[in-house]
């Protein structure tokens, strides 16, 4: 494999720089011919949020039909008690989806713990997205079991399966779709500052990194900086710390070592630039909630509501939160989980239609995995497919798109204990956002690699 230059400057360590420094490694030194495919008129950003540990979604969109519910309860009869009542099914929100006759009779209902979700359901800024997961190509049981149709590597592997709902690669991938997406836009001239295209508020992440983007990271005060710098009251000594982490005075020949200097001049302005325009900022009056996932989300609202400071007219974000791997205790702690994400989306949203944006922000659920039906005591194990919410003014709302497998054991799409085989893939869920965002067809297929195995009609493709 050949190594460019670009590459070998991504895996350089930045030192005493912030991760953000790595944002502008192989960007600022390049030039780019514009590809003029998407359509970059306007502003539109996705938000990502990540459930890290593979969320149980069995348990976000439940059964509610009498027959289905009891189903569901007998199955997971070892960890009822430990809801204290939540899930009972007179505390259960009942879902009213326009498409409820696609269902047969069958109902759903969301956990009480998310009635900020539920109401953004009803009120059609919210729809859900079933049985959702990484694919190679359509797979039901009787190929599964028999091994004819070529499926992910490593599935049940918490980080393969994190790399491939971003990559559609296991571990050791290089690029993820929200990058890729943001390449296309990019190269359309969507941003004077590419650097700011792809943000992420918990890491250097796969999904935000693209050929022509990676990942600005920012904390949930905004962007990082050197610290040193606000230690001196001496203006001399700030200039001259400043100057040296900045490399302003580097001479060198060495074209890697010219290039992280001038890279580390960049990232300094960049962040002190970043910072500048989110104090500046008219401060957000929707109130956020006081979780880890809710100072994400009002960090990546700041960013959008200083868009035009930082001349962007396409970002992708990437939010994640931690705690669902619950093979023990589930009932104890995965409520509280669900309730910090669906407080945190709901402010979100509704600082999105604060800032006039509420049409041109989407966001969306992602996990490694779903998890298994069957109970293993107090808690459930590694599934596969998994049911997605999608949130945002542009969605087609209080539906729910796809089919939702039964609350039962040996059906078509169970491929042992209620670990779901995905309908609808990694590909196709990702498929209208990127239309949505602009992406022409050959964009699409850039980005998604698996999508033309899928040629059936999407079941999402009228969601946005």
């Amino acid at each position: 494999m050949t190594i460019s230059r670009r590459h070998l400057l991504k895996g350089i360590g930045a030192g005493a720089l912030s991760a953000a420094t790595l944002t502008t490694l192989g960007n600022a030194m390049y030039g780019f011919q514009a590809a003029n495919a998407a359509e970059v008129t306007g502003y539109k950003a996705l938000v990502c949020i990540f459930l890290l540990g593979g969320c149980d979604t069995h348990d976000v969109l439940l059964p509610y039909d009498q027959s289905s519910y009891d189903s569901f309860r007998n199955i997971r009869s070892s960890m009822f008690g430990g809801y204290n009542g939540s899930r009972d099914r007179s505390q259960l929100l009942q879902l009213s989806p326009t498409n409820a006759s696609d269902f047969g009779g069958r109902q759903f209902a969301m956990p009480p713990e998310m009635s900020g979700l539920h109401g953004l359901f009803e009120s059609g800024d919210a729809a859900f997205v079933a049985n959702t997961g990484p694919l190679i190509q359509p797979l039901n049981r009787s190929q599964w079991q028999s091994g004819t149709v070529p499926v992910p590597k490593q599935l049940f592997s918490h980080n393969d399966q994190q790399s491939t709902w971003a990559a559609s690669a296991p571990e050791g991938a290089q690029y993820g779709w929200g990058g890729r997406f943001a390449d296309a836009s990019v190269l359309s001239g969507a941003n004077n500052n590419r650097e700011f295209s792809t943000i992420t508020t918990v890491g250097n992440e796969l999904f935000l990194t693209g050929q022509e983007v990676l990942p600005y990271q920012i904390g949930t005060n905004g962007a990082d900086e050197i610290d040193i710098l606000d230690d001196f009251s001496n203006s001399d000594i700030t200039n001259l710390l400043r100057r040296h982490f900045s490399a302003s005075d580097f001479n060198d020949s060495n074209l890697i070592e010219k290039d992280v200097a001038r890279i580390a001049d960049k990232s300094v302005v960049l962040n002190e630039a970043y910072n500048q325009a989110v104090a500046n900022l008219v401060p957000i009056s929707t109130q956020f909630p006081q979780s880890y996932l809710g100072s994400q989300m009002k960090a990546i609202a700041n960013a959008i509501a200083i868009r035009d400071s930082l001349s962007v007219r396409r970002q992708v974000f990437f939010a994640a939160i931690g705690g669902f791997d619950t093979h023990s205790t589930q009932a104890a702690d995965l409520p509280g989980h669900l309730s910090e994400v669906s407080a945190a989306i709901t402010a979100f949203h509704a600082a999105m239609k604060e800032l006039g944006v509420g049409n041109d922000v989407t966001t969306f659920t992602a996990s490694d995995f779903g998890r298994t039906l069957a109970a293993n005591g107090d808690g459930t194990d590694h599934g596969w497919g998994s049911h997605h919410i999608v949130v945002g003014g542009a969605v087609q709302g209080q539906r729910i798109y796809g089919d939702v497998p039964p609350a039962e054991f040996g059906h078509s799409q169970d491929a042992d204990s209620g670990r779901l085989i995905p309908t609808i893939s990694v590909e196709q869920y990702a498929e209208p956002m990127g239309r949505w965002f602009g992406l022409s067809d050959s964009d699409l297929a850039a980005a998604l690699p698996n999508l033309g195995n899928f040629t059936a009609p999407n079941p999402v493709q009228n969601i946005l």
